[in-house]
C-alpha cells in the first residue's frame, strides 16, 4: 500500500476518534465515586456521568467518558459521592407551615382536634404555595429529587414543584367531609379530574388520585377514585393500615381489615402507592405482593405518633417494593430522607433484636431504586443508568463526621446528613449547586414562612 494510503487511513482514524470525543452533551459530572444502584450494584471510583437533555447517556470511568463527550458544562465531583437523587415517597408539602404546631399526641387526637381545625382556619391556595416552596427548598437542599405528595389545592403544589424543577407524583386529596379547597364530594371529584387532566404528560409532574384513607372516604367514593385513576392511567396514593385505631374502625364498619377492605373494593393494583401499612396480616402481605402494590415506610412519623412498627423485613423478604417517606413536617418534623434511611435500618434491628435485619445497603435502596419501584417509576429514576432520567446528587465526604470511610453504604445510611449534599440535579438541570438553591429564592421563602408563623400564633392565641 502506498504511503499516502497509510496516511489517509491514519487520518481517518484520527478523525473518527476526534468525532467520538466531540460528541456533544449538556453536562458532565466527573471524578466522583459513583454509587449507581444499578442491577449489578456497581460502585465505580473516579467515574463520570454524561447527560444530554434530561437523560443519562453514559456512565463509566472518567477518562473514557471524557474521551468520548464534549460537555457544555462540567461539574467536578472528585473526592465526593455521586448517586441517584433521593425519593421522598410520602409527604404533605404545605404542612411545613404547621411544623411543631401540636406534638406528642395520638394520630386521631392530633388529626381531629388540632390539624383538621387548623387546616380549616388557615389553608388556602396562598398558604399551600408558601408551604410548598418551603418544603421544596428543604428537600432540594437535602438531595431529594422526587417527592410524592397528597394535599389540598394540589394544582398549586404541582405548579410550585414544576417551577422549582423538582419531580413529583402529586395527588389531589379526596375526603368525604368539607375540605379547604372543596366542600362536597362532587366538587372534590371534579377538581381532581381537572387536576389530573391538566398535568397529564408533564415532564416533571405525574398527577395522582389521592383518596385520603379508608376511614375518611366511603366505599362508593373509593371505587369512584379508582375508576378515575384507571381512566387517566395515573397512580393512586392512599394512607393504609396506619394504626390499630384505623383497623378497629374499618373492621367495625365493614367487617374487614383496611387492606382486605380495599381488596374487596377492587382498589388494589400496580398503580397503588400505599402509605404506612403498619398493621397488615401475613396473608395481606401476600395480597399486596400479588396485586403489585408499592408500600411507603414512614418510620419517624410512625414512631412519633406511636402508630406502630411496619413489618418491613417481611415485606423485603417477599420482595414487596418499599420506599421511604417523611410524612408531613407536622408529624415528623422535617423532610430529611437521610434520617429516614438511618431510622429504617435501626428501628427494625431493635424491634426484632437482630442487628442483621434491614442492612445499610437495603435502607439506601429504599431511598433510591427500591423506592422508585414502590412508586412505579423504576424504569425512569432510582439508579444511574444509561437512558434513565438524569436525577442525581453529589455528596461531600470530607467533613469530620465522614472520616474515615470504609464502606460506602454504611456511610450513606448511618453517617451522611442532609447538609452533606453539595449539588442536586433533576432532569439534567442543576437546582442546587455548592449548597446554594438555584431555582428557589431562599431569603424570600424563609421570610414568608416566618410571616405565616406569626399569623398562626396570633390567631391561635385568640
Amino acid at each position: 500500500m502506498h504511503w499516502s494510503s497509510w496516511l489517509w487511513l491514519f487520518g481517518l482514524g484520527l478523525q473518527t476518534a476526534f468525532s467520538r470525543a466531540a460528541e456533544p452533551v449538556d453536562l458532565l459530572v466527573r471524578g466522583g465515586t459513583l454509587v449507581t444502584m444499578d442491577p449489578q450494584g456497581r460502585v465505580l471510583s473516579d467515574s463520570a456521568v454524561a447527560i444530554a437533555g434530561d437523560r443519562i447517556v453514559a456512565v463509566g470511568p472518567t477518562a473514557e467518558v471524557e474521551a468520548r463527550y464534549e460537555p457544555k458544562r462540567t461539574l467536578d465531583a472528585a473526592g465526593r459521592i455521586v448517586m441517584p437523587g433521593l425519593i421522598n415517597a410520602h409527604g404533605h408539602a404545605p404542612m411545613t407551615l404547621f411544623r411543631g404546631l401540636s406534638d406528642d399526641r395520638a394520630l386521631m387526637d392530633w388529626l381531629r382536634n388540632y390539624i383538621f381545625p387548623a387546616e380549616a382556619k388557615f389553608v388556602d391556595e396562598a398558604f399551600v404555595r408558601a408551604g410548598t416552596r418551603l418544603a421544596l427548598l428543604e428537600m432540594a437542599l437535602g438531595g431529594t429529587t422526587t417527592h410524592v405528595d397528597m394535599y389540598y389545592f394540589e394544582d398549586a403544589v404541582a405548579d410550585e414543584t414544576a417551577q422549582a424543577g423538582l419531580r413529583g407524583i402529586l395527588g389531589q386529596a379526596m375526603v368525604d367531609f368539607p375540605a379547604p379547597d372543596n366542600k362536597t364530594w362532587e366538587a372534590t371529584y371534579a377538581a381532581t379530574e381537572a387536576f389530573v387532566a391538566k398535568w397529564h404528560d408533564h415532564p416533571l409532574v405525574t398527577p395522582a388520585v389521592a383518596p385520603h384513607a379508608p376511614y375518611t372516604v366511603s366505599p362508593d367514593h373509593l371505587q369512584a377514585a379508582r375508576k378515575l385513576a384507571d381512566k387517566y392511567d395515573v397512580p393512586i396514593v392512599i394512607h393504609l393500615a396506619e394504626t390499630k385505631h384505623e383497623e378497629e374502625t374499618i373492621v367495625g364498619q365493614y367487617q374487614a381489615t383496611p387492606v382486605t377492605h380495599l381488596d374487596k373494593l377492587g382498589l388494589l393494583s400496580p398503580r397503588v402507592i400505599a402509605v404506612h401499612v403498619v398493621w397488615p396480616t401475613d396473608a395481606e402481605l401476600l395480597t399486596l405482593k400479588k396485586k403489585g402494590v408499592g408500600v411507603v415506610h414512614c418510620p419517624q412519623s410512625n414512631m412519633k405518633l406511636a402508630s406502630g412498627i411496619a413489618p418491613i423485613p417481611k415485606m423485603l423478604d417477599l420482595e414487596i417494593p418499599v420506599a421511604l417517606g417523611t410524612d408531613g413536617a407536622a408529624s415528623n418534623n422535617d423532610l430529611d430522607i437521610w434520617e429516614e434511611v438511618d431510622t429504617a435500618a435501626k428501628l427494625h434491628k431493635v424491634a426484632l433484636l437482630d442487628p442483621t435485619i434491614v442492612s445499610a445497603r437495603q435502607a439506601v435502596a429504599m431511598a433510591t431504586i427500591e423506592g422508585a419501584r414502590a412508586i412505579h417509576m423504576a424504569d425512569r429514576i432510582g439508579s444511574l443508568e444509561v437512558g434513565k432520567l438524569a436525577d442525581l446528587i453529589i455528596v461531600d465526604m470530607d467533613e469530620p463526621h465522614q472520616l474515615p470511610l470504609y464502606d460506602v453504604y454504611s456511610h450513606l445510611a448511618y453517617v451522611t446528613k442532609a447538609s452533606d449534599v453539595r449539588t442536586t440535579i433533576v432532569g439534567g438541570q442543576v437546582i442546587v449547586e455548592d449548597r446554594q438553591a438555584k431555582t428557589l429564592d431562599r431569603g424570600a421563602i424563609l421570610a414568608e414562612a416566618r410571616g405565616y408563623a406569626d399569623r398562626i400564633r396570633t390567631l391561635l392565641a385568640k
